[in-house]
């Protein structure tokens, strides 16, 4: 493990960038950024647009680690290469950003109120890859839809035996049960959960690390307990489905607590902007995301 790069993440100010949606969410991410999908007509040309897309705002001015600690890669951006060096290497070397991986498969149905993650095969060979590629940490989604005890424990589980495994590796778990922020027993779940990360932490070697990332709480500092758990190097926030002002907003009243945001981030930004007006918005957003994550 980066000693340098864990001690960025444990301490730095700023937060993470989650430059992670894959497969299915891909054409998704694509369209908002004004890619129509008669752009492409093969998965490669997709990836091929979506990396043209992330290397845009990685190599952006406005991408600066004064305010960006760590930014979050898929299995195909990983692979690829931005001015002629991988992806981890530029985002460390050129710019300062401790690099991960996102290397869960997917949500399966919906069961007990939750959706665990798919199995995820040949997860080792892909860890394997990850410390050759020089990544820092793996990140991992489950989702929790009703405060369903059974569920969330089984949620709860999954992500801590994968955390182990991950950690035998020497990367650092980012563990990531979220709780939508459309579920009409949020603060219920949100409890469940609690309890339950608190139990599967206390299970964890003495020297196993740990991230979570975790839905922006109801209550204010909700999870503040969990930071000062000697495992828990720092928690990171979803945006969940907010608009960037609404989880700005949010996460602001929770001490301590750093945002990890997807579509908050690259919210507005399109293929048609000039380098100007991207940069210039791209910018705007860093820093009011910065803002909210430093109080």
């Amino acid at each position: 493990m980066n000693t340098q790069q864990l001690d960025r993440i444990c301490t730095g100010k700023g937060f993470i960038a989650a430059l992670d949606q894959s497969g299915g969410s891909t054409p998704k991410a694509l369209l908002q950024y004004g890619v129509k999908e008669n752009s492409y007509s093969t998965e490669e040309e997709m990836y091929a647009l979506v990396h043209e897309m992330r290397t845009r705002i990685i190599k952006s001015y406005a991408f600066d680690s004064q305010y960006i600690l760590g930014a979050i890669l898929f299995e195909n951006t990983m692979d690829r290469s931005i001015d002629g060096q991988f992806t981890a290497d530029y985002l460390w070397e050129k710019k300062g950003v401790v690099p991960f991986l996102k290397v869960d498969q997917g949500l399966a149905d919906l069961e007990d109120g939750v959706q665990l993650m798919k199995p995820i095969p040949g997860l080792n060979d892909l860890l394997k890859r990850a410390v050759e590629r020089n990544i820092f940490g793996t990140k991992m989604r489950s989702l929790i839809k009703e405060a369903n005890p059974v569920g969330i424990k089984k949620v709860v589980e999954q992500q801590f035996a994968l955390g182990n495994q991950i950690a035998q590796m020497g990367l650092v778990p980012i563990i990531e049960p979220e709780v939508d922020i459309h579920s009409a027993d949020k603060v219920a779940s949100e409890k469940l959960l609690r309890d339950q990360l608190i139990e599967q932490l206390s299970t964890l070697g003495k020297d196993v690390k740990v991230m979570l990332k975790l839905s922006i709480p109801t209550e204010n500092n909700f999870y503040s307990e969990l930071m000062d758990d000697p495992h828990v190097i720092r928690i990171v926030a979803l945006s969940g489905g907010y608009t960037q002002l609404e989880a700005n907003e949010k996460l602001a009243h929770n001490h301590g607590l750093i945002a990890s945001f997807s579509r908050a981030l690259s919210q507005g930004l399109t293929a048609g902007q000039t380098d100007d007006e991207f940069n210039t918005l791209l910018s705007q957003s860093i820093k009011d995301i910065y803002e909210a994550s430093i109080t």
